[in-house]
C-alpha cells in the first residue's frame, strides 16, 4: 500500500539517445573574471574545491558532516565562484565535475531550503537562479564533464544533463533519477526542458512521473550517460576511493579529449531512435502522447496529486512554445508546487522517513549477526528473506515439511524476481540464499543472536513455541512475536526473561511493505529495543516504535474504520460503491478490497479481539456478518471469494453473488442524513484520524511523526495528505470535531471525539506539526 507514493503514472521506457553538441559561444554577461590562483574565496570554500591537473580543472562537491552532497546555497554559490574562476582562467580548456562522497554524486536539493522560502515567488526565484547557472554550463565555451558515482538525483541529475559529457562508475550504488514527483515537486533547474530532448519524450515522462532510480547500464541504454567505468577491487586503498580515482583519471582524459576535438559529444542513434525522434516531431503524434499520460496519471492519482500534472504542462509548454516558456513555466510551478498543502505533505513524509531510520535506542551491546524465524508461512518466509538478503545468517524453522518446502520456494521465488529485473546476478541470488537453512527442529538455536515467531495468532499457541525457545536459546538472544493484536505482556507473561520479549509487527507482502512496528512492553529493556530497531533498519525497514496494548498503533486504527466499512455495507452501499468512495479519498485500495486482502477471518479476528478490549467504542457493523462470511468459506482473495470473485490472470473483478444474501440478512436502515459520499468518506476517515490521536493522548504512540509514518507506509492513509495529524492540521481539528460530533447524534459513542482533538480544537494555533 505504501508503494501508493509512487504510483504515478508510468510508460513503457523507448531506448532514446538525443543528439547533442557543446556550444562554442563566448560565455554570456555575468560571467565573473578573476583568476583561480589569486581568489581569496578558495581561502574560505567547504563544500567545493578545485584542482588543477595540466589544463583540466577538476572540481569536488563535498557537503562537510553529511553523507552525501545536496544543492544547498551555500554548496550553489561556492560551485558559481569556482565555474567563473575557471571560465576566466586562459590555462584551463576543460573541466570535471566530482564528489569526494563514494556514495553520492549531488543526492538533490536541499530541502530545508526550500521550506524556509515564505513564498511562491521565493521559490520560483530559487529555481531561476539554478536555471541560470546551469545554462551558463551547457553553453560554456570549455567541455565540462559529469564523473558520476553514488546517487545522481534531482538537483544532481539536473547538473549531471547540463554537462557536455556523463561518465558513471557501473555500481549499485551509483543510481539517477528525478524522484521530484515523490515530494509533490517538479524538476526545477532546467530538468523538464533538457530530459526529453536527451531521452526522449516517453522516457522522459516515465523518468518524471514515477521518480524511479535508474542504475548506470540502464541509463548508459538510454543517452542518459555516455560511458561508464567498471569499479576497482581493493588494493593500498578501499574499492571506493579506488573506483573515485579511476573515475576521476577516465574523466579527465575524456575532457581533455573533448577540448581538443579527439573526442565527441554527438551521440549516435539507431534506427529505431531515429523513428522516434521523428514521430515526436509531429505535432499531432506529441498531442496523443499528452493525452495518454495524462489520462494515465488521472487514473492513478484521481486528480489529488498536482505534481504529475504540471510536469506534463510544463514539458508541453517548452517543446510546443520553445525553450523560454518552457523555463518560465517550470520556474513559476515549482513556486506554485512548493506551498501546496500536498506538497507539504509528502515532504512531511519524507522528513518523517529520515526520522525512523535512526535507531533512537543508540547502538545494541551486541550486533544480531544469526536470526532464527519460527513459521515458514507467507509471514514468516517474507521475514527470511528481507533478512538472508541483507547479510543475516537466517534459520527458517516450520513443523511440517510441506509448509518449509513452500517458505523456501517463496524466498527463493523472490530473490529470483530481482535475477530477472537484474538487479542481482544468478551467482549473487545463490550466494544469499547459502546464509538461508531450513528445518523442522531447533538445530543451531543455541547460537542464534533473535528469534522471530510469525506464528497463528493464537496466544496458547505463542506461549507454547516461547517456552519451547526459551529452552534451547542462548541468554543473549531476544525472542521477537509478528503479531499484529496481541498485547505483547500477554505473550511475555510466560517468559523466564520478559526484559528480552519485544514485538515486531510487519505488513504484508513483507519484501515489498517498508514499514515495521516495533512494541515495547514495560519490561522490555533498552538495549532489546535498540537491537530489534538495528535489525530492522538493516532489513530495510522504515520503524516506528509504539507502547504495548490491544492492536498497537496500526491495527488499532484501523479497527473503527473497518467496523464503520461494515455498517456502511449493512446501510446497503455495495463494496464497488464503497471502494470507489475510499480510493477518491486517496486510499490506494478500496476500503472493502483492503478487507479481501487482509482476509475475512483475519478481520474477524482481530475485531473480536479489539472488541472485548475497546468495548461499544469498537463496534459499528455487525461482527456476525464476517463470522457468516467465514463460515461459507469467503476469506477473501486468498480463497479466490471474499466481497469479490478472484481469478487467476482476471484484471476486472466481478462482486461476489454469494453476499448478497448475507448482506441482505444483515440489512439496517440506512440515515439520509449522514449517507451522502462525503459523509461515507468522512465517517471512515474521522474514526481513524480520531483512533490516532487516542493513541497519541495514551502514550502508545511517542510523537506525530511516527504516527503518521505508521498509518501511511502501514496502512494506506493518503500520502498527499501526509498522515492522520497532518491532516488533522490542515484539515482543521475544530472542522473534524464538528464532524465527529455530527455522525455522533446519528450513532452514538463510536464517534465521540478524544480529549486531546477537543483540546487542539479549542486552541487553534495549536498544531501536531508545528
Amino acid at each position: 500500500m505504501a508503494a501508493a507514493v509512487r504510483a504515478i503514472g508510468s510508460l513503457g521506457r523507448f531506448t532514446a539517445a538525443a543528439k547533442y553538441s557543446p556550444s562554442r559561444r563566448p560565455p554570456p554577461a555575468g560571467y565573473a573574471c578573476c583568476s583561480i590562483s589569486t581568489s581569496t574565496a578558495l581561502q574560505t570554500r567547504t563544500h567545493v574545491s578545485c584542482d588543477i591537473k595540466g589544463d583540466v580543472a577538476v572540481v569536488r562537491f563535498n557537503t562537510p558532516n553529511s553523507k552525501v552532497n545536496t544543492l544547498s546555497r551555500q554548496l550553489s554559490s561556492e560551485f558559481t565562484d569556482v565555474m567563473n574562476e575557471i571560465w576566466a582562467n586562459e590555462a584551463v580548456k576543460s573541466a570535471v565535475l566530482i564528489s569526494s562522497k563514494p556514495g553520492s554524486f549531488i543526492a538533490g536539493a536541499d530541502i530545508d531550503m526550500i521550506e524556509a522560502c515564505k513564498t511562491s515567488q521565493e521559490v520560483t526565484q530559487l529555481s531561476q537562479e539554478g536555471q541560470k547557472m546551469l545554462e551558463k554550463i551547457e553553453q560554456s565555451p570549455k567541455p565540462v564533464v559529469a564523473a558520476i558515482s553514488g546517487s545522481c538525483l534531482g538537483g544532481g541529475l539536473e547538473v549531471a544533463i547540463a554537462c557536455h559529457y556523463r561518465i558513471a562508475t557501473k555500481d549499485k550504488k551509483t543510481i539517477l533519477g528525478t524522484p521530484e514527483v515523490l515530494l509533490g515537486l517538479l524538476p526545477g533547474a532546467g530538468g523538464t526542458q533538457r530530459l526529453p530532448k536527451m531521452v526522449g519524450l516517453p522516457a522522459a515522462f516515465d523518468m518524471m512521473l514515477t521518480g524511479r532510480n535508474i542504475r548506470a547500464d540502464r541509463a548508459k541504454k538510454m543517452g542518459l550517460v555516455d560511458q561508464l567505468v567498471d569499479p576497482l577491487g581493493p588494493g593500498m586503498k578501499t574499492p571506493e576511493a579506488r573506483t573515485i580515482e579511476y573515475l576521476e583519471e577516465v574523466a579527465i582524459g575524456f575532457a581533455r579529449g573533448l577540448a581538443n576535438r579527439t573526442v565527441s559529444a554527438k551521440r549516435s542513434k539507431g534506427l529505431i531512435q531515429k523513428i522516434t525522434d521523428y514521430a515526436m516531431a509531429l505535432p499531432f503524434v506529441r498531442r496523443q502522447v499528452y493525452k495518454t499520460v495524462e489520462n494515465k496519471v488521472q487514473k492513478q492519482t484521481k486528480g489529488l496529486y498536482p505534481a504529475p500534472l504540471k510536469i506534463i504542462e510544463v514539458v508541453k509548454t517548452g517543446l510546443d512554445q520553445g525553450r523560454d516558456a518552457g523555463y518560465l513555466i517550470e520556474s513559476q510551478s515549482f513556486g506554485q508546487l512548493a506551498v501546496t498543502k500536498e506538497s507539504k505533505a509528502l515532504i512531511g513524509l519524507y522528513h518523517g522517513q529520515v526520522h525512523c531510520k535512526k535507531n533512537k535506542f543508540g547502538t545494541p551491546q551486541r550486533e544480531v549477526k544469526t536470526l532464527a524465524v519460527l513459521g515458514a508461512g507467507l509471514m514468516g518466509a517474507g521475514i527470511a528473506q528481507v533478512s538472508v538478503d541483507k547479510g543475516l545468517k537466517t534459520i527458517l524453522k516450520d513443523t511440517a515439511q510441506q509448509g518449509l518446502d513452500r517458505g523456501q520456494q517463496q524466498v527463493f521465488k523472490g530473490l529470483n524476481s530481482k535475477v530477472k529485473k537484474k538487479s542481482l546476478t544468478s551467482f549473487e541470488r545463490d550466494s544469499i540464499l547459502s546464509n538461508l537453512t531450513g528445518q523442522l527442529d531447533y538445530k543451531g538455536f543455541e547460537k542464534a543472536d533473535m528469534v522471530i515467531e510469525a506464528v497463528f495468532e493464537d496466544i496458547n499457541i505463542k506461549h507454547k513455541v516461547l517456552k519451547e525457545v526459551e529452552a534451547v536459546i542462548p541468554a543473549h538472544c531476544i525472542f521477537a512475536s509478528n503479531t499484529s493484536a496481541l498485547p505483547i505482556s500477554q505473550i511475555a507473561a510466560v517468559s523466564k526473561r520478559p526484559e528480552k520479549v519485544i514485538g515486531m509487527h510487519y505488513f504484508s507482502p513483507v519484501d515489498r511493505m517498508q514499514l515495521l512496528e516495533i512494541i515495547t512492553t514495560d519490561k522490555t529493556s533498552q538495549d532489546t529495543a535498540a537491537s530489534a530497531v538495528a535489525v530492522g533498519l538493516k532489513q530495510g525497514k522504515v520503524v516506528i516504535v509504539v507502547k504495548d496494548g490491544p492492536g498497537f498503533y496500526t491495527t488499532r486504527c484501523l479497527g473503527p474504520m473497518l467496523a464503520e466499512v461494515v455498517r456502511v455495507l449493512q446501510e446497503g452501499i455495495d463494496p464497488k460503491k464503497i471502494d470507489a468512495i475510499s480510493t477518491a479519498f486517496g486510499f490506494p485500495v478500496g476500503a472493502a478490497t483492503l478487507i479481501d486482502e487482509v482476509g475475512v477471518d483475519v478481520a474477524t479476528h482481530v475485531a473480536e479481539d479489539l472488541g472485548k478490549a475497546f468495548g461499544e467504542r469498537f463496534g459499528g457493523g455487525s461482527i456476525e456478518l464476517f463470522k457468516l462470511m467465514v463460515e461459507k468459506g469467503f476469506l477473501g482473495r486468498k480463497a479466490g471469494k471474499g466481497f469479490y470473485v478472484y481469478q487467476e490472470g482476471v484484471k476486472n473483478r466481478s462482486l461476489n453473488s454469494g453476499m448478497d444474501e448475507i448482506l441482505a440478512r444483515f440489512k439496517v436502515p440506512a440515515k439520509p442524513e449522514v449517507c451522502t459520499d462525503e459523509d461515507i468518506q468522512m465517517r471512515l476517515v474521522t474514526r481513524f484520524v480520531n483512533e490516532a490521536a487516542m493513541c497519541l493522548q495514551e502514550g502508545i504512540l511517542s510523537n506525530p511523526v511516527e504516527g503518521d509514518i505508521g498509518a501511511v507506509f502501514g496502512l494506506g492513509f493518503p500520502p498527499c495528505l501526509g498522515g492522520p495529524f497532518r491532516y488533522a492540521d490542515s484539515y482543521g481539528a475544530k472542522q473534524l470535531v464538528d464532524k465527529l460530533r455530527k455522525y455522533e447524534a446519528v450513532y452514538g459513542s463510536q464517534f465521540t471525539p478524544c480529549q486531546l482533538l477537543l483540546d487542539y480544537a479549542n486552541s487553534p494555533s495549536k498544531k501536531f506539526h508545528q
